[in-house]
C-alpha cells in the first residue's frame, strides 16, 4: 500500500516488509560480516533480496535473513511445537531457529513429510481420475528415502539426514508443482489453438465480407460446397462428442469441456472454408509476388506495433519514444507529400511531441488546482481554433471533406459560446470546490448541484451541433471537457487537450493521404478496370493499406489510459477527483464516477476513429473486426505471460493485463455503440465534388 492508502506499485517502500521474530527457540541477531552470510534459500519472486536494510528501520549493522511469505507458516508452527498447516508449501527457515542439531533435523523432516503428504494426495486424486496416468518418477521410492533418513537420525548422522531431508523436500515441492500443472501443456495447447482459430475465422470473415476478394473468388458450384461443409460440420460434432465423453470419464471440470468444444467449433468453421482458402492460396501463387511482399511487410509492422503495445503495459515511458518518432516520421512524410506551403507538418510534429511528455510524468498525480483551471483556458483556445478553421475553409479543396457544410447558412454560434461558457464555469467550480476541501469545509449542496448540472448538460449539447466532421468533433471535445475538468486534480486535465491535438493531427494526416492519392487512384482504377470497388452506402472495400487505421487506433486507445495512470489497477487513479460531486463515502458511486472519467478519453478516440472511417469511406465494422483481431494477438502474448509464482504484485499484474486485453474487445464494442449516438449523422463532402476540385 502507498502512503495515501491506495494500492502500491513495485517500489521497495511498498513491497519491503520487515519480519521480526523473538522469544524462545529464536536465534540472536548477528552482526553483518563477510564470513557469516547465511543461505537465504531460493525465492519465488524476482526482487533483489540482499539490498541494504532501510535506514528508518534502525537495524543497520545486523544481518537480515530474508524469507518467502510461505516460509513464515512452518516457522511459526515449529516455534509453537505444532504441525505445519496442511496446505503450506513453505520451507522452514533455519536462520531463525535456535535448536540443537537433532531438533533441527526433526523439524525439517516434519516439514518434509507435510509437503510430501500433499504430493501423495495430489498424485492419488489425479491417478484415480486419469485414463492414462503419468507418475512423478523422481519420487517413486519416497518411502525408502524416508526410512533411510530416519535410520540416519537413529545413528545420529544428523548432517547426512539433514541433507537428504532437504533434498526430499525439494523433490516433494517439484512433484507438487508437477501435479498442479499436470494438465498445463494440454490446456495451453487447446486454448492457444482456440485463439489462433478465432483469429483465422475473423480474418476469413473480413476477407469475404469487407474486401473485393469475395467477388474475385465467387464459387459457381455452391451445392457441392454446401455438401462438403455439411460433412465437415458433422465430423466436428462427432469429434466434440468423443472428446466430451473422454473428459467426462476423467471427471474433468466443466471449463475443460468448454475449451475443447470452442476450439473444435472454430477449426471446423475454418476447414469448412477450405475452398475459399485454397482459391486464395492459388491467387497469391499466380505471380502476385509484389503483393505477397506487401502482405509480409504489413504483417511485420503490425506485429512490431502489437509487441510494442504489450511491452507498454509494464513500461509506459515507451509511449514517449513512440510519439516522438511518430511526430518526426509523419511530419517528414507530409512535408514531402504536400505540394503547397503548409503548416500541417509542423503542427503534427508539435502535437505528437507535446503528448509524448505525459507518459514521463508519475502515475501518482499530484494535486495542482491552478493547472486544472489553466487547462480550461487551453481547451477553449483549441475549440476556438477548430471553429475558426471550420468557418474559414470554404472553397479550399483540401478542407472540403472535413469542413463540409450542406446548408447554405451555418448555424448560429450560440451553441459554441454556450459550450465555452460551461467550460469556463466548470473551471470556476474547480477552484471553489477545491478551496472548500482544503479548508476542511463542507461542500455546499448548491455547489454539488451545479457540478452535476454542468456535467450532465454539457454532454447533451454535441447532439445539436452542425453535422460536418470538424464541427461535430469540436463540439464533442467541448462537450466532455467540463466533466473531465471537474474530475481532474492535476496534469491529466492538460492531457485531455494534448490528446485532442493528436487526434486532430491524425485526421489531418488521413485527409492528406486521401486528398493526394486516394481519389486519383480510385478514379483511375475504376476507369481502367471497371471493377466493383464499393460495398454499399458509399463505403468502399478494405485495402491492405487500411491496416494502419486499427493500429493507430490501438496506440491512441492505450495512450488514452497510460497518459494519466497505470493500467494494472484502477486504484492507481486518485479517488479525491470525485470529491467535487460527492462528499459522503459511497464506494459504488465513487467508482462509477472514476470509471467514467477514464471513459472520456476513450470516447474521444473512438469518436475520431468513427469519423475517420466515414472520411475514408471504409466499413467501420470491418475496421472494428481488425481491432478485435489485433487485440487477440496481444491476448495470446499476455496469456503466456500469466504467472502463478512470484510476489502478489507480479502475479496480480500478469492476470490483470491478460484480463484487461481480453475484455478490451467487448469494452470497445460498448463504447462504439455509445459514441455512435454522437457520430452517426456526421456528413462528409462528396467524393465526386472532391475529385472534381482535385482535378
Amino acid at each position: 500500500m502507498s502512503d495515501k492508502g491506495s494500492h502500491g506499485d513495485g517500489h521497495p517502500s511498498n513491497t519491503d516488509t520487515p519480519l521480526v521474530v523473538w522469544g524462545a527457540g529464536v536465534k540472536y541477531p548477528k552482526p553483518i560480516s563477510s564470513s557469516n552470510n547465511s543461505d537465504h534459500g531460493v525465492f519465488v519472486d524476482e526482487h533483489a533480496h540482499d539490498m541494504p536494510t532501510p535506514v528508518d528501520w534502525g537495524l543497520n549493522g545486523i544481518e537480515r535473513v530474508d524469507v518467502n511469505q510461505a516460509d513464515i507458516a512452518p516457522l511459526m508452527s515449529t516455534l509453537l511445537g505444532l504441525p505445519c498447516p496442511v496446505n503450506s508449501v513453505g520451507n522452514l527457515p533455519l536462520g531463525y531457529v535456535d535448536m540443537i542439531e537433532a531438533e533441527e533435523v526433526e523439524a525439517v523432516l516434519a516439514n518434509t513429510k507435510q509437503i510430501l503428504n500433499q504430493f501423495l494426495c495430489k498424485s492419488k486424486i489425479k491417478q484415480s481420475n486419469s485414463l492414462y496416468f503419468k507418475p512423478f518418477k523422481l519420487l517413486a521410492h519416497h518411502s525408502a528415502a524416508l526410512e533411510h533418513i530416519e535410520h540416519l537420525i537413529s545413528i545420529r548422522d544428523y548432517g547426512s539426514a539433514m541433507m537428504l531431508a532437504q533434498n526430499l523436500r525439494t523433490l516433494a515441492l517439484k512433484g507438487l508443482q508437477y501435479f498442479q500443472t499436470y494438465d498445463w501443456l494440454m490446456l495451453m495447447t487447446v486454448i492457444t489453438l482456440g485463439y489462433i482459430g478465432w483469429i483465422i475465422c475473423l480474418l476469413l470473415h473480413i476477407l469475404q465480407s469487407y474486401t473485393s476478394l469475395a467477388d474475385v473468388f465467387k464459387n459457381p458450384d455452391d451445392a457441392w460446397q454446401r455438401n462438403n461443409k455439411t460433412k465437415v460440420y458433422l465430423f466436428g460434432c462427432l469429434l466434440t462428442g468423443a472428446i466430451s465423453v473422454l473428459l467426462f470419464m476423467e471427471h474433468s471440470p466443466p471449463l475443460y469441456h468448454a475449451y475443447f468444444s470452442m476450439t473444435v467449433f472454430l477449426w471446423t468453421q475454418i476447414v469448412g472454408e477450405y475452398q475459399f482458402i485454397r482459391t486464395l492460396c492459388r491467387w497469391l501463387s499466380w505471380g502476385k509476388y509484389n503483393y505477397i511482399i506487401k502482405i509480409l511487410a504489413a504483417s511485420a509492422v503490425s506485429i512490431f506495433i502489437l509487441e510494442f503495445l504489450v511491452n507498454s503495459f509494464t513500461e509506459r515511458k515507451l509511449y514517449t519514444w513512440c510519439f516522438f518518432i511518430m511526430g518526426i516520421i509523419a511530419a517528414f512524410y507530409l512535408f514531402h507529400a504536400i505540394p503547397w506551403r503548409s503548416g500541417i507538418p509542423i503542427y503534427v510534429c508539435c502535437a505528437c511531441w507535446f503528448l509524448s511528455v505525459f507518459t514521463l510524468m508519475p502515475a501518482d498525480i499530484p494535486d495542482n488546482n491552478g493547472l486544472v483551471i489553466a487547462s480550461g483556458a487551453i481547451i477553449v483556445i483549441i475549440g476556438a481554433a477548430a471553429r475558426w478553421l471550420d468557418q474559414h475553409s470554404e472553397g479550399n479543396k483540401y478542407w472540403l471533406r472535413i469542413c463540409y457544410h450542406k446548408m447554405e447558412k451555418p448555424r448560429s454560434p450560440v451553441l459554441f459560446f454556450l459550450q465555452v461558457l460551461l467550460v469556463g464555469l466548470s473551471s470556476a467550480m474547480v477552484s471553489i470546490s477545491t478551496s472548500h476541501r482544503k479548508e476542511k469545509q463542507e461542500l455546499h449542496a448548491i455547489h454539488q448541484l451545479i457540478n452535476w448540472s454542468i456535467a450532465g448538460f454539457s454532454m447533451v449539447l454535441p447532439l445539436f451541433s452542425e453535422k460536418s466532421l470538424l464541427s461535430r468533433l469540436t463540439s464533442i471535445f467541448l462537450g466532455f471537457a467540463p466533466t473531465f475538468l471537474l474530475l481532474s486534480i492535476g496534469y491529466e486535465a492538460v492531457f485531455y487537450g494534448a490528446l485532442a491535438l493528436v487526434l486532430v493531427a491524425w485526421i489531418l494526416f488521413e485527409n492528406t493521404i486521401l486528398h493526394l492519392t486516394k481519389v486519383a487512384k480510385l478514379s483511375a482504377s475504376m476507369k481502367r478496370t471497371g471493377e466493383k470497388t464499393m460495398l454499399e452506402n458509399d463505403v468502399r472495400y478494405l485495402q491492405l493499406s487500411d491496416v494502419r487505421i486499427p493500429l493507430i487506433f490501438l496506440i491512441l486507445f492505450n495512450v488514452a489510459f497510460f497518459g494519466t495512470g497505470n493500467f494494472a489497477s484502477i486504484a492507481s487513479f486518485e479517488i479525491s477527483s470525485v470529491y467535487r460531486f460527492i462528499t459522503v463515502f459511497s464506494p459504488f458511486l465513487m467508482a462509477t464516477l472514476l470509471i467514467f472519467k477514464l471513459f472520456i478519453p476513450f470516447m474521444l478516440v473512438i469518436c475520431v476513429f468513427s469519423a475517420i472511417t466515414k472520411l475514408l469511406q471504409v466499413p467501420r465494422v470491418g475496421c472494428y473486426f481488425l481491432v478485435i483481431l489485433f487485440s487477440d494477438v496481444m491476448t495470446i502474448h499476455f496469456f503466456f505471460l500469466v504467472r502463478n509464482t512470484g510476489s502478489w504484485m507480479e502475479i496480480g499484474n500478469s492476470i490483470s493485463h491478460f484480463g484487461i486485453v481480453s475484455a478490451q474487445v467487448v469494452f470497445v464494442l460498448l463504447l462504439f455503440a455509445l459514441t455512435n449516438t454522437y457520430t452517426k449523422d456526421i456528413q462528409i463532402g462528396s467524393a465526386g465534388s472532391s475529385s472534381q476540385k482535385a482535378a
